[in-house]
């Protein structure tokens, strides 16, 4: 059996959705599963050389996860991967990889495994459910705490555009620098701008610029890389619609009419990535 996942990359927080919005995007690592195979695991594109193959990588524990879950053992495999989403850069890296490892499970050992279990249980394994709800959704998916998603159409005019720097932010880093109580007047302003970034991605792209300021996270990560701190505030300072994607330090930032993204020079990749609208897929290999 020959199994392909294509999963996409995510923005997660869009700003104020701190740890509950996610934005699939159209930038897919694809994964494929041998059983016929020699068992082993390869990697190609990011993470090729550092990523492990000794099956203690993220897809593989999350097909073990899953297995063990059932009390099923699976039959051995192969894994190769062809990886297009940067790692540690904030476009979910790490919750493709576990979705896609959840998928190819399911797939494999013939489980019916629906979305909202998919998220859950891709929360336990990764630690949050944003990347996961989109990556496993498409298109702008908000997560509570307890798994539930709720999937919105974007905006057929939104432009994305990501900004990845050459330097990486573990997402553990990223997160010990997060205060753990916040003044009640921040978050006030988040729940605010949560409303409306919701609004401006659906319907109302105009709106974009207002609505992906946020009080609870960005400001503390952009402090720990000030040369992205300094291209998003000159890109906020021209009018453009940016935020920090996910725990960064990627910037995700919107083409307006009228008004494009800059490249911001050496150092940084600029990819002009549409808006995924499905999630992660299982495709049968040539001999499926």
């Amino acid at each position: 059996m020959k199994l392909i996942a294509r999963v996409p990359a995510t923005s997660a927080n869009l700003g104020p959705g701190f740890d509950c919005f996610g934005l699939a995007l159209d930038l897919c690592n694809e994964v494929t599963l041998d059983t016929d195979a020699e068992p082993g695991v390869t990697w190609e594109g990011e993470g090729a050389g550092e990523l492990p193959t000794d099956g203690s990588d993220m897809v593989s524990r999350a097909i073990g996860r899953l297995a063990e879950r059932e009390r099923v053992d699976p039959p051995a495999f192969a894994l190769y991967g062809s990886n297009r989403i940067p790692l540690e850069r904030g476009l979910g890296s790490s919750a493709a990889a576990c979705v896609a490892g959840l998928a190819l499970a399911a797939r494999l050992l013939g489980l019916e495994l629906d979305a909202g279990d998919a998220v859950r249980f891709a929360s336990e394994i990764e630690g949050h459910p944003d990347n996961a709800a989109a990556a496993i959704h498409g298109g702008f998916a908000m997560a509570l705490e307890d798994g539930s998603v709720t999937r919105f159409d974007p905006h057929p005019e939104l432009r994305p555009v990501v900004l990845i720097p050459d330097v990486r932010l573990p997402t553990e880093e990223a997160r010990r620098a997060l205060p753990d109580r916040v003044p009640r007047a921040d978050a006030v302003f988040n729940a605010g701008h949560a409303a409306l970034a919701v609004l401006a991605l659906t319907h109302r792209p105009d709106l974009l610029a207002e609505a992906l300021q946020d009080r609870l996270h960005q400001p503390f990560r952009l402090a720990l890389v000030p040369s992205v701190a300094a291209v998003f505030e000159d890109l906020r300072g021209n009018g453009i619609p940016v935020c920090v994607s996910g725990a960064g330090p990627t910037l995700l930032a919107f083409d307006t009419p009228g008004l494009e993204v800059p490249d911001p020079g050496a150092g940084w990749r600029t990819l002009r990535v549409p808006v995924r609208p499905t999630g992660v897929e299982i495709l049968d290999g040539p001999e499926g």
